[in-house]
């Protein structure tokens, strides 16, 4: 028994570590890691950016997982229509 709630214990650890991480839970993102240096692997510095380039806005994780919910959904649609389609 005690080793069932232990078990629990590390899971709902490490689930709120992975909750955090992804920003869904609030709190600050673990310090030590700049955001530069999480999107490089390795620590390396990232490139200077190229100013010609468009840069993408940063969205906020829900956004970004309704955004391919509804790409899915979409997927779904086609291919339902496309076999409609090829059994008639």
């Amino acid at each position: 028994m005690v080793v069932l709630l232990v078990a629990l214990v590390i899971v709902a650890l490490l689930a709120q570590s992975a909750l955090r991480q992804y920003g869904l839970l609030g709190g600050a993102p673990p310090a030590g890691k700049s955001a530069d240096a999480e999107r490089v692997p390795g620590g390396a510095a990232p490139a200077s950016p190229d100013p010609s380039t468009a840069a993408l806005p940063p969205r906020a994780p829900m956004e970004r997982a309704r955004a391919v919910e509804q790409t899915v959904q979409q997927g779904a649609q086609d291919l339902s229509r496309r076999i409609d389609e090829q059994t008639k």
